[in-house]
């Protein structure tokens, strides 16, 4: 069973952070001293559950956090800096500060460092996630002590409904385009001038034209969609806007 260590202070570490082809020793107190920072901790870099739902979620999520009162939000590992700095740029996950706990020291400060020899992994961190203020924990979610890698309890949105259960969360937007259409160019203005972010997939290089047919039924495009549901191209997406005000009027 893993130790609450809410009302503790965080550990005391110097991690070793590799920037702009110079070596820099960032310490604890520099990211937590007059901050609120939201911290998770994660087993490791390019791992599947990390990669395709941790990390981007909380990338995703940060503008949020930020209205709320939050400062920073970290991302930690039991990883070297080189392998850190090439996960975010993988990521694309330019909200999010990665610091690399390479030898576990901020892991096992926090009684989270953990044997993954198993998996050929070594001592990794446990999964978890929590609030700090002024270096103060505040908040701990602690994945189940069970076997494997639960992810339950340390997400994105159980922290938002923690620090702020009544936060609008942004909307989860796709437009599948193509590179010359005028109607593409259109439906992200829309969308821009709404200030609404977005994911955008381009014909023929992120998809084919078959995949645009089935997952929408149309082969035009552009094809929009918010929350799991076809919008459809610019002009539905305008309707849509439209409707949506009125709604929050």
């Amino acid at each position: 069973m893993f130790e609450n260590r809410e009302g503790q202070r965080i550990p005391e570490v110097t991690f070793r952070v590799r920037r702009d082809h110079e070596w820099v020793d960032v310490t604890s107190e520099s990211i937590f001293k007059d901050k609120t920072v939201v911290v998770f901790s994660l087993p490791g870099a390019f791992t599947p559950t990390c990669s395709s739902t941790h990390v981007p979620r909380y990338n995703q999520l940060v503008p949020t956090f930020t209205q709320y009162g939050v400062d920073e939000v970290v991302c930690v590992s039991v990883n070297d800096t080189f392998v850190m700095n090439e996960w975010k740029k993988d990521q694309n996950a330019d909200n999010v500060i990665f610091i690399p706990d390479g030898n576990g020291e901020f892991s096992a400060g926090m009684g989270m460092l953990v044997d993954k020899d198993d998996l050929g992994f070594g001592k990794r961190s446990w999964r978890y996630s929590m609030l700090v203020k002024d270096g103060l924990i505040e908040k701990m979610f602690i994945e189940p002590d069970e076997p494997g890698d639960p992810f339950e309890v340390s997400d994105a949105d159980t922290m938002l409904a923690y620090i702020a259960p009544n936060a609008q969360k942004p909307l989860d937007v796709t437009v599948f385009s193509r590179d010359g259409c005028p109607y593409c160019v259109r439906a992200k203005g829309l969308l821009h001038d709404a200030g609404i972010q977005f994911d955008e997939l381009v014909l023929n290089r992120d998809f084919n034209e078959s995949t645009i047919r089935a997952v929408s039924g149309a082969t035009t495009v552009p094809q929009i969609f918010i929350n799991g549901e076809r919008i459809g191209g610019s002009d539905e997406l305008e309707e849509w806007l439209a409707d949506s005000s009125k709604k929050a009027a």
